[in-house]
């Protein structure tokens, strides 16, 4: 008995009863949050992706047009609304290793999460990240901000000696969510929450993979060759293709 009654005076602690308190606070609380917070709506491109007008992203030139073949990795993907484009940089000398880069845009005009970033996507198909840091682009155009967030990521084939050179190739990566840039999955999910009682919430991920030459650039012209063709792309997804955030 005596036990027993120790036992029992265990659950009329102050931290057990806090506990149980939370506990029941969160399933009470529950139902109603669920009812309050109205279920978005889905806010589609002004104009698809696809319709991206070539001429508008000169000097850059579109060498190549890679539509995802494979339905399961399009399922996958989460949205149909993409382009993957290898694009030219005239103004690069034919040996830079930034001559060429595959531009990926996604778009998510419903999004409930933020499943794909480079950090996943790439190591899933048998490559490991090296390297990973946020990076800052510096934008001249009057329509974009002064400066823009980024990610910078640096891959390694597992299938082969990591410190070749031939094996490994930078990833650059930003999103726009809701209006606002984002250098990460999780910058993203959190302006994503901080709208959580809007009608409508979206976001789009820009990805420049610098893959195309064989030889691994520098930091620095990463950085430089991805200020010059964000300077082009984003100005036109700005007016183009993305919603007008202000106005919904």
């Amino acid at each position: 008995m005596r036990n027993m009654k120790i036992n029992i005076r265990v659950y009329f602690q102050p931290a057990f009863l806090i506990c149980v308190a939370v506990l029941v606070s969160a399933e009470l609380i529950r139902p109603i949050v669920g009812a309050v917070i109205p279920e978005k709506e889905p806010l589609p491109l002004k104009k698809s992706l696809d319709l991206l007008d070539e001429q508008q992203l000169r000097p850059f030139k579109v060498m190549a047009k890679c539509p995802i073949e494979n339905e399961e990795v399009v399922k996958e993907l989460g949205t149909e609304d993409y382009i993957q484009w290898v694009l030219q940089d005239p103004n690069a000398s034919p040996a830079s290793p930034v001559e060429k880069v595959l531009l990926f845009i996604t778009y998510y005009e419903l999004p409930d999460r933020v499943p794909h970033v480079p950090e996943q996507c790439w190591a899933g198909g048998g490559y490991q990240k090296l390297a990973s840091d946020s990076v800052t682009f510096q934008m001249r155009q009057p329509d974009l901000p002064q400066v823009v967030p980024g990610r910078y990521l640096v891959f390694g084939s597992t299938k082969a000696n990591i410190w070749q050179e031939s094996a490994k190739f930078p990833v650059v990566y930003l999103f726009k969510v809701n209006g606002d840039y984002a250098d990460s999955r999780d910058e993203a999910r959190m302006a994503l929450n901080k709208n959580l009682f809007g009608k409508y919430s979206y976001f789009s991920k820009i990805e420049l993979v610098f893959n195309q030459t064989g030889v691994i650039p520098t930091r620095q012209e990463v950085v430089e060759a991805s200020e010059r063709l964000l300077g082009v792309v984003l100005p036109v997804l700005e007016k183009e293709h993305w919603p007008d955030w202000q106005k919904e």
